[in-house]
């Protein structure tokens, strides 16, 4: 087997088809490469060995060590120096590159190749004494990091001390006797730390790097990335060697990031920053504060530094000539990385640059209207769960704003919340139901978890392209970098900005897309939804096939769902309107009183609150489908639990306080969830059902005489486990309906059917198909009683699942295909072969998770319901999921 592939000189043993073997940057590495970029010389080793390095005790075979050699000697014939020559020295960069982007959190080793020897060469061949120590000196910081996991902090420290002791603000302003010095130190620091010296065989280097990249797969920042973005722990990574080419020559070269559209806005303008005379981790890391890439931007920024479009002309015309080929070659915006070395341009990079929501919107339609792709491509390029950010709210023009600074409009959304210092803070507050913005100098990839629970991030350091911008974006948070006027003291918990102090625990507000950060909270205001989201969803609901319906049980929600495009409610639930204050009353009197009669009286006081709760419904989805699931929780649910309420609530019913807590206890059941619920209270107390059903009837025909327009009500029973149940509940609905249409003399359609959510009701559906006309699976509750896991309490053990690979994902947030799913599947195809025109439908939570939605499509439902903002992310995801079957 192989597992080494070249790349440049000539020479493409990939292409961009081939990322599951190569990863991305491997993949396109060797696609530049034959396209005749300019790309540097070097070879991947494939995600192929990553896997093997974990099944072999992380040990390298020798088969590998031999197609290493090969691939040395290859980058040495194109380069015409040598590996380890201490006069001609070849230097290499080792990076990770998996199958997907993620962005800052594998390792990477620069300047690999240089030692006490080397460095004098480099020194001679580039005439430049200082650039080769500079080097050298980030060389061993680096791979003391990476590859020794040393302190990474000490270094800072002594590098902090070499400058101030000099009255240096700028590592530029170090010479290279400065270096030499630091360098001495930082070899000091490793033999120190390490208990040996730095190692000066550059062979040794080379495997230490690769090994570290190979471990960094398995790092605790790079699984929490995983796990958030639903990347397979068995993918592995691939490792790129790659010769290196210096942005740190002097003033005739340069490092930078770009982007061939606004991975922000969506504007089709190229975007980016460079910086001259750095290397490339000084742009990502956020180490200086970059220069703008375009004169136009420089100009609408107000900065003062020489773009690269003005600095250095001729390379800039170039970039823009390899931007325009590079996005027309993948037919997507291109992130890329690039150096320039004493004015020749090299290309390190590209790959389809990660966006926010409104830029992958904007992008998707721009490009689909150039020509460049298809209206069908341009659906399948928006992540339906990114839809998300677009439908909350930004700040308010109007409201009141204590603006303490401004930074740089890294991602854009607005958030208020507590300020927190540290990642583990914001976890563990958000975790605790608060929202809390993440204050740091710069983040790193060890942030990662506390930047997923945070509402925002700001930075006093780094600029659009740094890791906090990158991540922020692909998470769809706010984020404010750059702004430098912050000091941060993350071990006081305090930032002080123009003489103003904000503790911890103090609320601040960010605006990602102006960059203002704001003391104090900032009123929002919700979004429009007009522009590209409205056309992409006119092309969605083109193509899709599976109708998207809303759970909703108050008018504003759906009111929100209209608008949101959804076709119908899918989920009623009628408890939570018997909660409220005046009718809670009522429903306990229903449940204390000791005879049919006495309930009945009970009842008749809630149906009128009921109709007018079912009309207020049917006037917002007039002449649409609504589906109404009668009462489903346990009777105790509405009884009072503390002390005081007792009291309270015999004095309204006219029993003492001890036959009320008799009453409760008798109620009382140890399992709620598998106990006296759903079709069971129909079933022993026929009158409840009754009521609702009647007062949906009422509230239908009152709509249709007032609109002109029925609302469909499809009366869902719940918790139905056999035809019995069933055939008995629906003859307490058709005989309210027959009474209802009697007396007010005019009729409206209506279906009766079930909820599936117990394993016997799915085994059985042929049977249950013969009284039922509907199916809406239940997937909650099918979930919990196929699994036997409580969604309540499974929080606690689902993690350690998901990371152990025993659920894929989640059950509660992503269906579990292969279990529950089966049941699904078995439920529709033999509720089909009973009623051939069975209407079918899926209302727990998964009907807004697009991976669901997808098997939904498969067993070919007929529609999806989600919560009122998940609609829009239903409709995009149905769409990909008809164009991809």
């Amino acid at each position: 087997m192989t597992y080494v592939y070249r790349f440049g000189g000539g020479v493409s043993d990939g292409g961009k088809g081939d990322k599951n073997l190569l990863g991305g940057k491997g993949a396109n590495l060797a696609e530049m490469a034959s396209i005749g970029l300019p790309v540097p010389p070097g070879f991947t080793i494939s995600t192929e060995m990553c896997t093997r390095y974990y099944e072999d005790g992380e040990q390298f075979p020798q088969t590998l060590r031999d197609e290493v050699a090969e691939g040395i000697a290859h980058i040495e014939a194109v380069t015409e120096k040598r590996f380890g020559d201490p006069t001609n020295p070849l230097l290499v960069s080792v990076r990770s590159g998996a199958r997907v982007s993620m962005p800052g959190m594998m390792d990477t080793v620069l300047n690999l190749g240089l030692n006490d020897e080397t460095v004098e060469g480099l020194a001679k061949a580039a005439d430049d004494e200082r650039f080769a120590w500079d080097s050298y000196r980030r060389f061993i910081q680096m791979y003391a990091d990476v590859v020794l996991e040393l302190d990474h902090g000490a270094f800072e420290e002594a590098l902090e001390i070499a400058k101030e002791d000099n009255g240096f603000t700028l590592d530029t302003e170090m010479s290279a006797a400065d270096w030499k010095t630091l360098v001495a130190q930082y070899k000091a620091l490793v033999e120190e730390q390490w208990g040996k010296p730095f190692p000066q065989d550059v062979h040794d280097q080379l495997w230490g790097a690769v090994g570290a990249v190979f471990g960094s797969w398995q790092s605790e920042r790079a699984k929490v990335y995983r796990r958030l973005n639903d990347i397979p722990a068995n993918w592995g990574t691939a490792v790129n060697v790659q010769a290196m080419v210096f942005g740190n020559m002097g003033d005739t070269s340069a490092t930078g990031v770009a982007f061939t559209r606004d991975p922000s806005k969506g504007d089709r303008a190229y975007y980016g920053e460079f910086l001259i005379n750095a290397q490339g981790e000084d742009v990502v890391a956020g180490i200086r504060t970059p220069q703008y890439l375009t004169k136009a931007a420089r100009e609408e920024a107000g900065a003062k530094p020489a773009s690269m479009e003005e600095a250095m002309p001729e390379v800039y015309g170039e970039l823009a000539a390899v931007f325009d080929q590079l996005e027309n070659h993948y037919r997507d915006m291109q992130d890329i990385e690039f150096t320039v070395e004493q004015a020749k341009l090299w290309m390190l990079q590209t790959r389809s640059g990660k966006r926010t929501a409104k830029a992958a919107l904007k992008i998707a339609v721009d490009m689909a209207n150039e020509g460049l792709i298809t209206r069908e491509e341009a659906i399948l390029r928006v992540d339906p769960a990114a839809l998300d950010q677009l439908l909350h709210p930004t700040l308010d023009p109007e409201a009141k704003r204590d603006v303490l600074t401004k930074g740089l409009p890294a991602s854009p959304g607005a958030a208020s919340g507590k300020v927190v210092f540290d990642a583990d803070t914001a976890e563990k507050r958000a975790a605790a139901g608060e929202s809390v913005i993440l204050v740091r100098v710069e983040t790193s990839p060890e942030d990662i978890h506390g930047m997923h629970a945070a509402k925002g991030i700001l930075t006093a350091r780094g600029g659009m392209t740094s890791h906090a911008a990158v991540v922020a974006r692909g998470m769809g948070r706010p984020c404010v970098s750059g702004a430098g006027s912050l000091a941060i003291s993350a071990k006081d918990k305090v930032l002080r900005c123009a003489g103003r102090e904000v503790r911890e625990g103090d609320t601040l507000t960010i605006d990602g897309a102006s960059g203002e950060v704001m003391v104090g909270e900032v009123a929002t205001v919700q979004p429009e939804l007009a522009g590209d989201f409205g056309t992409l969803m006119e092309w969605a609901d083109e193509v899709r096939r599976l109708k998207v319906r809303a759970n909703a049980e108050t008018p504003l929600d759906c009111k929100t769902a209209r608008e949101f495009g959804a076709e119908g409610v899918g989920l009623c639930r009628t408890e939570h309107m018997f909660f409220e204050g005046s009718r809670i009353t009522a429903v306990r009197q229903m449940i204390l009183a000791s005879d049919e009669k006495g309930r009945r009286a009970a009842l008749d006081r809630l149906l009128p609150e009921q109709r007018s709760d079912f009309t207020a419904i049917f006037e917002v989805m007039a002449g649409l489908p609504v589906t109404v699931r009668l009462l489903d929780p346990p009777l105790h649910e509405f009884l009072p639990h503390e002390e005081a309420e007792f009291a309270e609530v015999a004095q309204a019913a006219g029993l003492d306080v001890d036959t009320l807590k008799r009453r409760a206890n008798e109620l009382h059941e140890f399992n709620p969830m598998l106990g006296h619920r759903g079709c069971r209270l129909g079933v022993t107390y026929p009158e409840i059902y009754e009521m609702q059903a009647r007062a949906i009837f009422e509230a239908a025909i009152d709509v249709a005489e007032k609109s002109g327009e029925a609302p469909i009500p499809e009366v869902m029973i719940p918790l139905v486990a056999t035809r019995r149940e069933l055939e008995l509940m629906k003859a307490v609905v058709d005989k309210a309906a027959k009474l209802v249409f009697a007396e007010r003399g005019r009729e409206v359609d209506y279906l009766v059917g079930t909820m599936i959510e117990l394993p016997r009701a799915a085994l059985k559906a042929g049977e249950i198909a013969e009284v039922g006309e509907f199916f809406s699976f239940g997937t909650n509750d099918l979930t919990q009683t196929t699994l036997g896991v409580s969604r309540d309490d499974a929080a606690r053990f689902l993690g350690a699942y998901v990371e152990q690979g025993i659920y894929a994902k989640d059950p509660f947030v992503s269906l579990d295909v292969e279990g529950v799913g089966e049941l699904v599947s078995l439920a529709a195809e033999r509720g089909r072969a009973t009623r051939g025109d069975i209407k079918l439908g899926i209302c727990g939570e998964h009907g807004g998770d697009p991976a669901s939605i997808a098997f939904c499509e498969q067993v070919g439902l007929d529609y999806v319901s989600a919560s009122p903002y998940r609609v829009p992310i239903a409709r995009l995801a149905a769409a990909q999921a008809a164009l991809k079957r």
